[in-house]
């Protein structure tokens, strides 16, 4: 009997890798299992670093499917961790320093991953992690009963216009320019 379902070198519902050919359980938690670089061990010849923004929108892509990461780190003979690694770790703990809210305590949020990024919740908040612009500036919210309180972006406050339509609630990002790893707007409901 398994206890969690776990996803290797991919994100639940994903099979990039040809490993992970399962439906994501609604029963059990998920995890995904991913490496820093393209080895599970401590490989001398292999560059292939993950970047800041790669491991933040890899965390954040996992918190949007309700999943867990495990973040794999092979250490050298030494037993000390690659100074590559340490400041992609170190970079990824900045960013969560900043935005962690909008993953700490959360859950997959109410809208499936979409081309544009994901969405993760917490009580009251939505948080609408951006990695690019939506296609026609809109996220439409499919809840007629959604009542709004606030729409921001996370950081700056700087308010987000939507309007109450009746298929939902959209959010315009007319005028936000994604950059960096990810871009977040948070919904509070009302």
């Amino acid at each position: 009997m398994e206890d969690f379902q776990m996803f290797e070198r991919d994100l639940p519902g994903e099979n990039k890798s040809g490993l992970s050919f399962q439906k994501p359980s609604d029963a059990m938690p998920l995890e995904t299992c991913e490496t820093i670089n393209g080895a599970w061990g401590y490989n001398i010849t292999d560059r292939n670093y993950k970047s800041v923004k790669q491991v933040v929108q890899l965390l954040v892509s996992a918190a949007g499917r309700d999943a867990n990461l495990l973040l794999n780190v092979g250490p050298m003979p030494t037993g000390l961790i690659q100074s590559e690694f340490v400041d992609t770790l170190a970079g990824a703990g900045k960013w969560l320093q900043q935005y962690g809210e909008s993953i700490y305590g959360t859950r997959g949020g109410p809208l499936p991953p979409q081309t544009w990024g994901v969405s993760t919740q917490k009580g009251k908040l939505i948080y609408l992690h951006l990695f690019k612009a939506p296609e026609g500036n809109t996220i439409l919210l499919p809840d007629t009963k959604l009542k709004i309180k606030q729409v921001k972006l996370l950081g700056s406050n700087t308010p987000v216009k939507f309007t109450k339509q009746k298929n939902g609630v959209a959010i315009s990002t007319e005028g936000i320019s994604p950059d960096g790893a990810d871009t977040i707007i948070v919904v509070e409901k009302g």
